[in-house]
Order: C-alpha cells, then sequence, then structure tokens
C-alpha cells in the first residue's frame, strides 16, 4: 500500500524505456484448494510474481505490450507504491524494471491469478501444474 494518503493530482506518464503499472494486490489470498499465500512479501512463505496492468509506456519502450495490457512482474521488481488521483480516477501506481517483466497479455490472465483483481476478494484460482 503506498505510504502517502494525499494523492497527487494529474496525469503520470513513464519517461525512457520505463512502465508505470495499477491494479497490482499485495494483500493475503486463499486458493481455491485451501492453500493460503500470505502477505509476508516472501520473508517465511515464500514470494510469487505479480500481475499489473499497464497505465504508461516510456516513449522508447518498444516492447509490444501496450498501455491497458497486463504484465507478470518479477518479484520485488516494482516502486513502492504512489496514490494518484487523474481527474476523479483515483489509484495506486508504481515503476517497473523492464527488463524483469516476464510475460505479458492483453486481456485480464486467467490461468496463472495471484491478485485481488482476479478474485472474489477470498479466493483466487491456481491451476494445477503437472
Amino acid at each position: 500500500m503506498a505510504t502517502n494518503y494525499t494523492p497527487i493530482k494529474g496525469n503520470i506518464r513513464a519517461i525512457q524505456d520505463r512502465v508505470i503499472v495499477k491494479n497490482m494486490y499485495f494483500g493475503e489470498q486463499t486458493t481455491k484448494g485451501g492453500i493460503i499465500l500470505g502477505s509476508d512479501d516472501g520473508k517465511t512463505r515464500g514470494i510469487y510474481p505479480r500481475w499489473g496492468q499497464v497505465h504508461s509506456k516510456g516513449p522508447l519502450n518498444k516492447d509490444p505490450y501496450e498501455v491497458g495490457d497486463w504484465i507478470l512482474v518479477e518479484h520485488g521488481r516494482w516502486t513502492r507504491g504512489v496514490n494518484i488521483d487523474n481527474d476523479g480516477d483515483e489509484f495506486e501506481m508504481r515503476m517497473v524494471d523492464t527488463e524483469n517483466i516476464l510475460a505479458w497479455s492483453e486481456e485480464k490472465p486467467d490461468e496463472v491469478q495471484f491478485g485481488q483483481e482476479y478474485s472474489n476478494a477470498t479466493e483466487v484460482t491456481v491451476p494445477n501444474f503437472t
């Protein structure tokens, strides 16, 4: 969660090849099978990448994803959150290290689901990898 409680007003844009994301979730989650994925940020239960929605992409970034797409970011490769108020649309944004983007999707991914945006706030779906 962002540390500033008064949102910054205006439109924030990425510079150079950087990427700014929104809609990343960091709270505790439970899979449909009952496994609890804690919000301890990898201290005792492991770490995992997170999906985020691209809010802005710098002009030098030639990667194929666009604003509105979803990117999977390697654990810990983002900045602390900052609250933004963009014409009444409030959200928390983070900058992502572009070299640590693992995958991207034009739609919200529905197979690997680790965030609140993919859940009903009490459960998430995690596929059976075999």
